[in-house]
């Protein structure tokens, strides 16, 4: 492999990290997906919306209130008391 391509390589360990289960389903939030791919989390999400003929159905879903606040708990999200989500993650 070329060394451009090694580093290109994302840890399965920094993946496994950004692994939850919600719904019975293991999910990546849109905002983890969006690091991994170095871009920001409204032109992942832009991108899920131009091209849903993509991706399977089930793909991407909203979460709700709740499961948004139990996930915080889990991962020890910090409340800020600036900037943030203005809507819930998919």
């Amino acid at each position: 492999m070329k060394k451009d391509e090694t580093e290109a390589i994302i840890p399965s360990e920094r993946i496994e990290r950004t692994i939850y289960v919600v719904r019975g389903h293991k999910v990546i939030l849109d905002e983890d997906l969006a690091v991994l791919y170095g871009i920001d989390t409204g032109s992942f999400n832009r991108a899920i919306r131009r091209n849903q003929e993509r991706f399977p159905k089930d793909f991407a879903f909203r979460l709700t209130t709740k499961e948004w606040i139990n996930l915080k708990c889990q991962i020890g999200i910090a409340r800020s008391s600036w900037g943030g989500r203005r809507n819930l993650p998919m």
